[in-house]
């Protein structure tokens, strides 16, 4: 933990998916076979807090209470594009979850985010909202989805990337400092073009097999 807002993952599991997301030699079938293994390994401390019911169900021995989750009240919203590659893994823990969609693209200039489509749940002020990117670089995008989820109603929203900068966490935890951040793993700088070093490319090219 950086403090008790941002989780800094150190599984052996995500980090080791992590290392071979990173390989330049990585095929984008296998980048995106491992982005959604991390997603659905991240997605089980992302859901950690769920709310749970007692409910009676009976054995093949006898009745008993269970707890089971109190609805699936929660709301996946990727950043457009690279953000859709997180989206399968963690709809293998919670399938019914609603998903969303926020487009935004950096200007190449002035490395600030741009809106160009905004598609969300319409009871998004009663769910959990897990906005996803797997880069947090500036922050700028991420600050401004959550920016945009918060204008349309939502209350319970959190943040989870592969792969963040330090500064993108800055910018990120002190504009919406009620916003939990779960990163697979903390890099150590941005570039003078605001890529994550030693980070792992375009993550939206690796992805979908673009340039």
């Amino acid at each position: 933990m950086d403090n008790d807002k941002v989780m800094v993952f150190n599984h052996p599991l995500i980090q080791h998916k992590i290392g071979k997301i990173r390989m330049k030699e990585t095929t984008s079938k296998e980048f995106r076979e491992l982005v959604r293994e991390v997603g659905l390994l991240m997605g089980f401390e992302v859901t950690r807090n769920l709310p749970l019911k007692d409910v009676e169900i009976e054995t093949p021995l006898c009745k008993t209470t269970v707890k089971m989750l109190d609805g699936e009240d929660i709301a996946i919203v990727p950043i457009l594009r690279a953000g859709l590659g997180f989206v399968d893994g963690i709809l293998e823990l919670v399938p019914n979850a609603k998903v969303g969609h926020i487009g935004l693209y950096r200007d190449p200039e002035t490395h600030e985010p741009v809106e160009y489509y905004c598609k969300l749940p319409a009871d998004i002020d009663k769910r959990r909202m897990i906005v996803i990117d797997p880069m947090l670089a500036t922050g700028g995008s991420a600050v401004a989805a959550i920016d945009m989820i918060k204008k349309r109603g939502a209350k319970d929203i959190c943040f989870m990337c592969l792969i963040a900068a330090p500064e993108g966490i800055k910018a990120l935890t002190e504009a919406h400092p009620d916003v939990d951040v779960f990163v697979g793993a903390k890099d150590d700088h941005l570039n003078e073009n605001a890529y994550i070093v030693p980070g792992l490319g375009d993550a939206g090219d690796r992805l979908f097999g673009t340039k």
